[in-house]
């Protein structure tokens, strides 16, 4: 088949790294336009791009699709010259409309990282991990004009394990869309038949994954342990839990925590234990959780015996 590629992040380039190795042809790749990025903001090409480049594959960054604008309109023209079977969509960036969605002969996949119609959206492996779901997955998707509404053609799954972090999560979700996409384009008989059987979304069971927004990140030590120890693995690498140990000063980032079955009657947030396994903090609904790894303003992160040696922390000192 002619595959149109079109993705951004490290995500998506897992399932471009999986299609280059069949027997299919990239016809082309489209990716977001290079972005600045580190602390010298210069200007970086997309995990997608860079696998692009490496395998010599033509690379196309528009700004938009809009048919309102020239631009717009000159690149749907040239997706349309690519003559393509499908076109694999992946955290791609850009919003689609309906001419370029029905522009390739077999439409537009897309593989979302959730078993939809759970977790639409931009965010939906940080939600499923803050919503305590028991299992995720990944759905391959004929995309429609709506957000993540399309018939649905391929789901695999995965247990949410309790040590799960989004980085690890992620990373798992990666491989498995990868393997789906490889499973739904094996050739055009199978994806003939996957669109055949193609499943309509329940609108009754769907719901948002909203963007995630830093904010999002302060702890609240008022709530019950679990549900902190949930907020810290979703938000692990980005953009990591975090809270004060003094109004005065940069807040304390904690990278890591695991759940305790100690009880307490102390004030939310006090450090009522320390030792070499960790930080126990009370939390609401009398439980404990245990800070393993933190990291202040400007020093590296710290496991749990490091955290002792900086003597920055002490038991009663309250948390906020």
């Amino acid at each position: 088949m002619k595959i149109i590629f079109a993705g951004t992040p490290d995500f998506a380039a897992a399932a471009l790294a999986a299609l280059l190795k069949t027997d299919h042809e990239i016809v082309a790749v489209y990716t977001q336009p290079d972005r600045p990025a580190g602390r010298g903001q210069k200007l970086t090409a997309s995990p997608v791009k860079t696998l692009a480049l490496e395998h010599n594959l033509p690379v196309h960054q528009p700004l938009h699709f809009k048919s309102s604008e020239e631009a717009g309109i000159e690149a749907q023209q040239a997706l349309a010259e690519l003559n393509a079977d499908v076109m694999v969509v992946a955290a791609y960036g850009l919003i689609l409309p309906q001419v370029v969605l029905d522009t390739p002969k077999y439409g537009c996949l897309n593989i979302h990282a959730s078993l939809l119609p759970r977790w639409r959206g931009a965010a939906p492996i940080q939600r499923a991990i803050l919503a305590g779901d028991a299992s995720t997955g990944v759905t391959i998707m004929q995309m429609a004009k709506g957000l993540d509404t399309g018939d649905m053609l391929y789901k695999v799954s995965t247990e949410i394990t309790a040590n799960d972090t989004s980085a690890n999560l992620h990373d798992r979700l990666a491989t498995l869309g990868a393997e789906a996409i490889c499973e739904v384009l094996t050739d055009i008989s199978t994806l003939e038949n996957y669109q055949a059987k193609r499943e309509v979304q329940d609108e009754a069971l769907t719901n948002y994954a909203h963007k995630i927004v830093k904010s999002e990140a302060k702890i609240d030590w008022a709530q019950a342990a679990n549900i902190i120890d949930r907020q810290i693995r979703a938000f692990n690498p980005w953009p990591v839990c975090f809270c004060q140990t003094d109004p005065n000063n940069p807040p304390l980032r904690i990278w890591s925590a695991e759940l305790t079955d100690q009880s307490h009657s102390k004030t939310y947030g006090e450090i009522i234990a320390m030792d070499k396994h960790g930080i126990d903090v009370a939390c609401g609904a009398g439980t404990v959780l245990r800070l393993t790894s933190l990291q202040w303003a400007g020093g590296k992160t710290l496991n749990s015996v490091q955290i002792l040696q900086t003597q920055k922390l002490n038991i009663g000192q309250v948390l906020s």
